[in-house]
């Protein structure tokens, strides 16, 4: 069944079943790889992306839900001109990447909060954040880039694709 979706600032019609998760038509239909498959119940947050700016688990929401709204993967946080978001290059200044996995989702995460509160105090940023989990153990780094964006005052909305 054709849907209409809009990913990172473009129309895409995909051929998908209305109760697919989103991560599938995402990675499979769409090829955008870097959304990650983590649990498929929405717990660990790996596939986070943003759907209107708010950070939503892509593995447990149905494509039909989504299709008339903004989503944003991790491959649309970089601007048209190739400039990396604020958090990623928080994340970079941070060190914050161990394996990786699940860091797409993490950024997602920080850039949704930071998106609706550009000032979070430690609370709501430990609050926010171990929801996404990471098993390497890089929350504190975590916390230090996005104290980071906090302090400098940096905007970190998200970019146009």
């Amino acid at each position: 069944m054709p849907i209409e979706l809009r990913v990172n600032g473009r129309e895409r019609t995909v051929d998908a079943e209305p109760d697919t998760p989103l991560l599938w038509v995402l990675r499979d239909e769409l090829g955008l790889k870097g959304t990650k498959f983590g649990c498929g119940i929405g717990q660990c947050g790996a596939c986070t992306v943003h759907v209107s700016g708010e950070a939503l688990r892509s593995c447990s929401t149905p494509v039909e839900a989504v299709a008339d709204r903004e989503i944003t993967t991790i491959e649309g946080m970089v601007d048209a001109n190739g400039a990396l978001h604020p958090v990623q290059q928080a994340w970079i200044e941070h060190n914050v990447p161990q394996c990786g996995y699940c860091q797409s989702g993490q950024i997602m995460a920080a850039a949704a909060l930071l998106g609706r509160n550009p000032s979070p105090d430690d609370e709501t940023i430990t609050a926010v954040m171990s929801g996404n989990l990471c098993r390497c153990g890089t929350y504190p780094r975590i916390h230090a880039a996005i104290r980071s964006l906090r302090e400098s005052g940096e905007a970190a909305g998200e970019q146009s694709s």
